[in-house]
């Protein structure tokens, strides 16, 4: 296994960067040179499948294991946290990135959002107690609800006649009614199993996401060749994916 240093210093006693030795990938032509930053989490195996069915590269997630930056087939891919993902893009340590829209309605950072992946599908949604006047449709009175999407809550309720104070968690917000923390969450789910598991019923859709590809300002002027033959091979992989799906 060869490894370099991260910041391509040569002289450097640690390094977390892993070349891949398994060959050379089928690569979309002209896909070269550009640093990808993916998403730790539910995001990453189906990020990986699709660079591998784009042809850009042939990596398997577990190599990730060994590293947490990868090269192969002349591109480099770092994993990061699914948050991080639109600061490395738009502070050039990495060209593009992927990422699910729902982290993008919370970020400000300067991305510019290239393709719709059509993978990871899930919707953030307003959720009460089995039973509660919310779930009831009853708005009248104030709310507290729990969210980890504070700036896509003030973006909902946003005109509503009705006060809100949001208060904003990390972990499972689902528990914030049961612990009389909160009023209802707002949350996102992908199945409604987990909601349904805490006796919570949606009351409103705040939102629909999927993984989206970005890219920052310089990559697309530096880089573009590279930069639109990897966002079109992206677009055809997710659509012939689609489509399969929809054979089925």
């Amino acid at each position: 296994m060869q490894r370099r240093c991260a910041l391509d210093c040569a002289t450097c006693a640690w390094s977390g960067v892993y070349r891949c030795s398994g060959g050379r990938a089928d690569r979309a032509r002209g896909v070269k040179g550009l640093r990808i930053a993916l998403p730790a989490g539910t995001l990453f195996d189906g990020a990986c499948d699709l660079l591998r069915s784009a042809g850009v590269a042939r990596i398997d997630a577990a190599v990730f294991d060994r590293s947490l930056r990868v090269e192969e087939s002349g591109n480099a891919l770092i994993k990061v946290r699914p948050a991080d993902v639109p600061v490395y893009v738009e502070m050039g340590a990495a060209d593009c990135g992927v990422v699910g829209k729902d982290v993008l309605w919370e970020s400000a950072r300067d991305c510019y959002e290239l393709v719709d992946l059509r993978f990871g599908a899930c919707r953030l949604v307003l959720a009460a107690p089995e039973g509660a006047a919310l779930a009831r449709g009853d708005w009248s009175g104030s709310l507290r609800v729990a969210t980890k999407y504070p700036e896509s809550a003030r973006r909902f309720f946003a005109g509503m006649a009705v006060t809100v104070e949001l208060i904003r968690l990390n972990g499972a917000v689902e528990l914030a009614p049961a612990a009389g923390l909160a009023d209802a969450v707002l949350d996102i789910t992908a199945t409604g199993q987990t909601l349904r598991a805490n006796h919570l019923v949606e009351i409103a859709e705040a939102g629909s996401s999927t993984a989206r590809l970005i890219a920052n300002q310089a990559a697309l002027k530096t880089r573009s060749d590279s930069v639109n033959t990897l966002a079109a091979a992206l677009r055809r992989a997710a659509d012939a994916a689609r489509g399969a799906e929809g054979a089925a």
